[in-house]
């Protein structure tokens, strides 16, 4: 199976659909591992160091969230719903560790630059953001429709 260009990518609207919906998953999962941080390091975690150990707290927890669905079937709950998969794209196959690894750590400053890494799928030949681009790894269908299941 290999990652064919063009009609293969989903849509950026469908793909940002399945980013938002991603988000309220990663908020929930958030939420919940947040309580332990504040229950070893204090309560007030609005300033000073608490404050960015907070901040590198969730890019790992948000990070190990995504490298374990990416690694794991290529499809976070969300890219399930929407019939999207994350694979090699110079084969097709299924993301290492160290792939997803490299991808989540590409598509954060994609998204903290103003969302430019994702609005590059706009000018790119098959579609893909850029952090995609830069980590070998292409966005696919993992269904028949184009639309998610009802």
């Amino acid at each position: 199976m290999t990652a064919a260009p063009g009609p293969r990518a989903p849509g950026l609207l469908r793909r940002l659909a399945s980013a938002l919906y991603d988000l309220l998953l990663l908020a929930a999962v958030l939420l919940v591992a947040t309580f332990p941080f504040l229950a070893l390091v204090g309560g007030d975690a609005s300033h000073g160091w608490r404050r960015h150990l907070l901040q590198v707290y969730v890019l790992i927890v948000a990070g190990v969230y995504f490298v374990a669905f990416w690694s794991r079937g290529g499809q976070t709950l969300a890219m399930k719903t929407w019939r999207i998969r994350v694979v090699r794209a110079e084969s097709g196959g299924p993301l290492t560790t160290a792939r997803a690894v490299l991808r989540y750590l590409l598509a954060v400053p994609s998204l903290l630059a103003a969302g430019l890494g994702f609005l590059w799928a706009l000018v790119d030949r098959d579609r893909q953001f850029l952090h995609d681009r830069l980590a070998g790894t292409a966005i696919v269908d993992a269904g028949p429709s184009a639309a998610p299941p009802a």
